[in-house]
């Protein structure tokens, strides 16, 4: 079952790298918003995250997932593939 998976990040940002891999890793495709490149997409993640004001912001059909360090923990406790369609 594909899921569409959105990641909201800035460019040399280390924690967005890092999230970009795991999805990588597991061979999930999003879709890229670069919040430094568009400024109307931090105005936008803002809203959609409640309020959260870092990057990466992820969601999984749109469903606000959390940041780099929340995506990692629920791999760790084996929630990400299930999120995720895997």
């Amino acid at each position: 079952m594909n899921k569409t998976v959105e990641i909201y990040t800035m460019d040399y940002c280390p924690y967005c790298i890092r999230a970009k891999n795991l999805l990588n890793k597991k061979n999930v495709a999003y879709t890229e918003r670069r919040v430094d490149q568009d400024p109307a997409c931090l105005d936008e993640v803002v809203k959609r995250s409640g309020g959260r004001t870092t990057v990466p912001q992820i969601f999984v059909d749109g469903v606000h997932v959390g940041d780099c360090d929340e995506i990692h923990a629920l791999d760790k406790v084996g929630k990400l593939d299930g999120l995720l369609g895997l």
